[in-house]
């Protein structure tokens, strides 16, 4: 009726039983570890003066985004497998929208930032300090984080001006500009082409940065004669590039399934979509952890002063 609110049924994994507790139990496993790694992670770096250098500056914002996107689908997706609500109030699901696709382009921007420092620490070593200052790292976050809340800001304005009259059942156990697009029972035009132009500006424009950025990392380091000097150089940027493939890769695979993949079975969504909110917020702080020297240290530090 026109006084009942309007309301979207989430779906959890297809196949499965709504109240499946071998399904809730890892993802209320990952999500403690998520936690813990990501908080770690801004811990060490804020009490460990040794850290305060802008690549970890830069690290502690990743943190950020990882956490905003993961605590961004954490109620809905406990919700499902613990009690079974699938039941979600249409403006929640405009919010819970937002700040996955916000907190997604704040983590694409910080992974460029990240880039241009690596391109800066191996292209002009001596100059390192002198161009990567506070300030800019500042200015540089600043702009990041306006630009993650603007961009996405008209996507939920447009669509929460759309008439829905198809069925409510949305794809995944949380809420995606493209699930929730394709129940809309109007012409959506705008939609797309905004959504469309968004991605663009973030991930489309990132993307190629950070490409660029090492075509030139590789470029120097080839230009290195010392063949030792060469690997150390490299090696500084494996935790990065591992944190840009797993960022990019499941949301190419989700982006390819969304627009050409219709004829695929719902569970290949499902798992592309879990993969591309779970897997980098999980897999980052490991990855950090394990290939820079300094946390590994610091990590080990603690461990024994706890033993």
């Amino acid at each position: 009726t026109a006084s009942s609110p309007l309301t979207f049924i989430l779906t959890g994994i297809p196949g499965l039983l709504m109240s499946s507790y071998w399904m809730a139990l890892p993802l209320c496993c990952l999500y403690l570890l998520m936690l813990l790694g990501n908080c770690t992670l801004l811990w060490m770096i804020k009490t460990d003066h040794s850290l305060h250098t802008p690549m970890y500056y830069f690290l502690s914002m990743l943190a950020v985004a990882d956490l905003g996107l993961s605590l961004s689908t954490l109620p809905t997706m406990l919700a499902i497998f613990w009690f079974e609500s699938t039941s979600f109030r249409f403006e929640a699901c405009i919010a819970q929208m937002y700040f996955i696709h916000s907190f997604s382009a704040i983590e694409s921007g910080v992974l460029v930032a990240m880039a241009f420092d690596r391109f800066v620490a191996i292209c002009y070593p001596l100059r390192y300090t002198s161009v990567l200052t506070s300030s800019l790292i500042m200015k540089a976050g600043g702009a990041i984080f306006v630009r993650g809340i603007c961009v996405v800001l008209p996507v939920a304005v447009l669509i929460k001006k759309m008439p829905f009259c198809r069925s409510r059942v949305l794809s995944h156990s949380f809420c995606l500009h493209q699930d929730m697009l394709r129940l809309v029972c109007g012409d959506v035009k705008v939609n797309s082409l905004y959504g469309l132009t968004a991605v663009i500006l973030t991930k489309g424009l990132d993307s190629l940065t950070i490409l660029l950025s090492y075509m030139m990392i590789i470029r120097a380091i080839l230009r290195i004669i010392s063949q030792e000097t060469r690997a150390k150089a490299f090696s500084t940027c494996i935790s990065h590039l591992c944190a840009v493939l797993i960022f990019y890769i499941p949301l190419i695979g989700l982006s390819i399934t969304h627009r050409f993949g219709k004829h695929l079975p719902p569970l290949t969504h499902t798992l592309l979509a879990d993969a591309y909110l779970l897997v980098p917020p999980v897999l980052n702080p490991l990855v950090y952890s394990w290939k820079t020297k300094q946390i590994r240290r610091r990590i080990l530090i603690l461990l024994y002063q706890r033993g």
